[in-house]
């Protein structure tokens, strides 16, 4: 079976699905954070209310995902004013970032373009070539330590404040997006003071530790898939290089669906709400390998992309010296 004639029978929009998801969302994330602040001196309530609000942040940063590729909604038109109503509450400027996403969708797998990813990789070689201060900064980027909370507060509460080709794509619009966070906050303040504030923060940063696992887990596993021109295969790229992640349905419904990025890359068209049928119902010979929750845990381990393996592979206990030797304890 031709895979993209398949993947084409999802693709159809309906306009009464994604308002509930859009709505629905919205309801969830503001009835949850109501119920944080309203009661934060009740761990009971405040825990379980946080962690639905968290999901739901990532849930609604997900939509505004689809409406950069205008999948969610039917027409353009609708998902771009869709996109923009969602940006105050996901922090992320919405013409930017569909910019930035859209590189990142034609650079998917393709060592010389890494540029695009959200996750930087080194590779194996360039590894064993890099100073000590280079290897030192990897070493802390990618500790998962470090990546997920530090990562998930520098990108979304400072980075996004300016994402990178800001000056390319709008200048006006992010600024314009950072003020619609500021009379947020304000209202949020005005509504439930410092509380408030502290609570939407701290639910707002698990949210975000979240996203980053998820974005993390979606091209970094054992066996994903880099290449270079002209050797790169864009098919490959997308089903290979992408994670189809098995974490059960009611994760699949609270991250709307972000976990079936292969399916997702291959055809960015297939809305939110159409992806999980449409994964699960592919032809046996396209039928991908699942990550299950431990070995998601377990990928974050791997650090670099081993060209002559192909694979993505831990840190050496070994580096390799220039004369081909190894030097013992030197990764």
């Amino acid at each position: 079976m031709d895979l993209r004639a398949y993947t084409r029978q999802y693709t159809q929009k309906d306009n009464r699905i994604a308002a509930l998801s859009y709505f629905g969302t919205f309801a969830v994330y503001f009835s949850a954070l109501y119920l944080a602040i309203a009661y934060v001196d009740r761990w009971y309530i405040v825990l379980p209310a946080g962690v639905i609000f968290a999901f739901s942040a990532v849930r609604l940063y997900v939509l505004q995902h689809d409406c950069g590729h205008h999948s969610l909604f039917e027409t353009r038109e609708q998902n771009e004013l869709a996109g923009h109503g969602l940006s105050p509450f996901t922090f992320a400027p919405f013409e930017v970032m569909k910019q930035n996403h859209n590189l990142h969708h034609a650079g998917v797998g393709n060592l010389e373009h890494r540029e695009t990813g959200e996750i930087h990789t080194m590779t194996l070689r360039e590894w064993n070539e890099a100073g000590f201060w280079t290897r030192l900064q990897y070493r802390l980027y990618r500790n998962p330590f470090v990546l997920i909370p530090i990562g998930a507060l520098f990108t979304y509460f400072i980075r996004y404040r300016w994402p990178k080709n800001t000056t390319r794509f709008g200048i006006m619009g992010v600024l314009l997006h950072n003020l619609s966070i500021l009379v947020f906050l304000g209202l949020l303040y005005l509504v439930a003071g410092t509380t408030g504030l502290l609570v939407w923060l701290a639910f707002s940063l698990l949210g975000g530790m979240i996203g980053v696992f998820l974005v993390y887990l979606q091209h970094n596993f054992e066996d994903t898939y880099w290449d270079k021109r002209p050797d790169l295969d864009p098919q490959l790229a997308a089903l290979q290089g992408s994670s189809a992640l098995d974490f059960g349905w009611w994760f699949d419904t609270t991250v709307a669906c972000i976990t079936l990025h292969d399916i997702h890359h291959f055809n960015a068209r297939i809305p939110s709400y159409r992806l999980r049928a449409c994964h699960y119902n592919l032809p046996e010979e396209y039928a991908p390998r699942r990550i299950k929750f431990p070995e998601a845990v377990a990928a974050l381990s791997l650090k670099l992309w081993d060209e002559d393996a192909q694979r993505l592979v831990p840190f050496p206990k070994t580096r390799q010296t220039s004369t081909g030797g190894t030097t013992v304890g030197a990764g």
